[in-house]
């Protein structure tokens, strides 16, 4: 099975995650964030990734480490997973609706960390309120989260909005399209018979 444990412990962060890139989509992971934990859910349900562990952060600061670092983690995990890459696609897009809402995205697991992120948010928070208490998700750090992930998962990564109003379907179509694009990348090529797929015989 290809799974991967990765934990990450700094004076800002505690996280650790589980992935299984052939699951089923099963989603159980304590994320003090209310609207990031639906995303995260949302991009497992649609790539059919399992994640499983734990998210805490310093947020009495702001949002920015837990949610960057999250990334970083979940990006370790998906390289850890791969391995050398073998037999996989290990390129893939997808364009995702939402509403009056369309996001696009593709990656490139080619072992060269780079994201372009046209995603047009307002950088205004998202407010929630949840057991009579108010939460917000720092719509900012939505970039940060995707720059972790590509940068630790040795990935390239374009995301774009082509059209939206609300920065909710923005963000959720987005995740939405990454999840579907890495599903198409790290799913097994029948015919490529097991070997890496680069012309160097090698993912570096």
């Amino acid at each position: 099975m290809r799974t991967a444990t990765v934990k990450r412990v700094t004076g800002e962060t505690q996280i650790e995650l589980t992935l299984n890139l052939d699951g089923t989509g099963k989603y159980d992971v304590e994320n003090p964030i209310g609207f990031f934990d639906h995303m995260l859910r949302s991009f497992c349900k649609h790539g059919l990734f399992d994640l499983s562990g734990t998210i805490k952060g310093d947020l009495n600061v702001d949002q920015h480490h837990t949610i960057e670092d999250t990334g970083i983690v979940l990006g370790e995990c998906f390289k850890k997973a791969l391995g050398d890459c073998a037999g996989i696609y290990r390129s893939g897009f997808f364009i995702y609706p939402m509403d009056e809402t369309l996001a696009q995205a593709a990656v490139d697991f080619g072992g060269r960390p780079f994201l372009v992120c046209n995603s047009q948010l307002s950088g205004m928070p998202l407010v929630s309120v949840q057991d009579g208490k108010q939460g917000t998700f720092q719509t900012d750090c939505f970039e940060d989260f995707w720059q972790g992930f590509a940068n630790a998962a040795l990935c390239n990564l374009h995301i774009d909005v082509i059209r939206g109003r609300s920065d909710h379907h923005k963000i959720e179509a987005c995740f939405k399209a990454v999840s579907r694009a890495i599903r198409a990348a790290t799913e097994i090529d029948a015919r490529r018979g097991g070997t890496v797929p680069s012309t160097k015989g090698v993912i570096v």
